[in-house]
């Protein structure tokens, strides 16, 4: 098999992957393929949780015909029991004699162990075909496995010169509808998204993704050191899943939160320092609570503060060809910036249109 086919065969894997964005949580996207005599025998990607694994469903569509056949897939083999079968008993017992894997699986049950245990079957394997496309559909994941802490994604939209509204306050739309739906697929691929109290008080917003037929909602995270969250306002009333956190401060006082916890809405008391919930502190909580990914959203404020905090990974900018001058509002809030070199420092990943507005995607470096 030449390197052409092998690399179509981990394109369709890759594809087949990304079917689960949003469903899988928190286990990574995979998809898998089974090739004998040079065409697909089998396909399969994993759905969700609790549900077989990539590997299992394309070698259950691929029958007998896997036996002596080749099996391609973007992340290793897991090799340890959990709520479904170790996927390497599977393709050791269907007679693969091929693997080709995009990338190792840097979780700590997994980690090489998958490899080690075909080769020792006298499985081929062979890994490192669109590793850095199969690392940047799992980004979130790769990420939480190797740092122990949530993946962050900051959303901004903004005007072409840096400003969210318009000094009477008016910020519906900057951007068009299209952007506007792509930030609806933003918030269908995350565990949760987080936003300032300053824009629940400003725009009462619902920060549910919608259109993407999404049966499980991210969480709706609420950085409220003083609890100025109105009981009335939608996260609160429309919380039948218990899906709205306020993060309040420790001194809130108990009475004042009754009102939010009738309703199921979560409360966490964490410190403030100066004003402000300290990033690592949050991100504690966050990751017990089994949090992969966050897409954070909100004013120039929360803004700041993340990039400020070395929080961010990846910054999602919506660009409007608008042009509001000094005396709109900035998309970024004081960082205390006085130099170039404490500036926050980024790499771009991709530029492209999304209907009449410009979406750059760019890492945090």
């Amino acid at each position: 098999m030449n390197q052409s086919q092998v690399s179509r065969f981990m394109k369709r894997a890759l594809t087949l992957a990304a079917r689960g964005a949003g469903t899988t949580h928190p286990n990574p996207m995979v998809g898998a393929v089974v090739v004998a005599d040079d065409r697909i025998v089998g396909e399969g990607w994993h759905r969700r949780p609790g549900e077989p694994h990539a590997e299992a469903l394309a070698l259950a569509e691929a029958g007998s015909a896997a036996r002596g056949g080749a099996l391609f897939v973007n992340l290793e083999p897991c090799d340890h029991t959990g709520r479904t079968p170790p996927c390497t008993r599977a393709i050791i017992d269907a007679g693969i004699v091929d693997v080709f894997a995009a990338c190792l699986d840097p979780h700590s049950l997994v980690d090489g162990k998958g490899f080690d245990t075909l080769r020792e079957a006298c499985v081929r394997v062979t890994t490192g075909t669109l590793s850095r496309e199969a690392e940047e559909l799992n980004r979130a994941f790769f990420h939480f496995s190797r740092e122990g802490t949530p993946y962050v994604t900051l959303k901004l939209a903004s005007t072409l010169d840096g400003r969210i509204a318009a000094p009477d306050g008016d910020s519906k739309w900057i951007t068009g509808e299209k952007a506007r739906k792509a930030v609806h697929r933003l918030r269908a691929q995350v565990d949760a998204v987080l936003v300032g109290v300053g824009t629940v008080i400003a725009d009462d917003p619902r920060l549910t993704a919608r259109g993407e037929g999404r049966k499980v909602q991210p969480v709706r995270v609420v950085l409220d050191p003083t609890l100025k969250t109105s009981p009335g306002s939608i996260i609160v009333r429309e919380n039948a899943s218990g899906s709205t956190l306020l993060v309040i401060g420790e001194d809130v006082p108990q009475d004042r939160c009754k009102a939010f916890e009738d309703r199921g809405v979560r409360l966490i008391r964490l410190p403030v320092e100066n004003g402000i919930i300290p990033w690592s502190t949050l991100a504690g909580s966050l990751t017990e609570m089994g949090v992969l990914h966050v897409l954070a959203e909100g004013g120039g404020r929360t803004a700041a503060w993340m990039l400020k905090e070395g929080a961010v990974n990846r910054l999602e900018l919506f660009l409007a060809p608008r042009i509001l001058g000094a005396s709109g509002v900035p998309v970024v809030g004081d960082m205390g910036v006085i130099s170039l070199k404490e500036a926050a420092c980024l790499s771009f990943h991709r530029i492209r249109r999304v209907g009449e507005d410009v979406q750059i995607t760019a890492d945090v470096k």
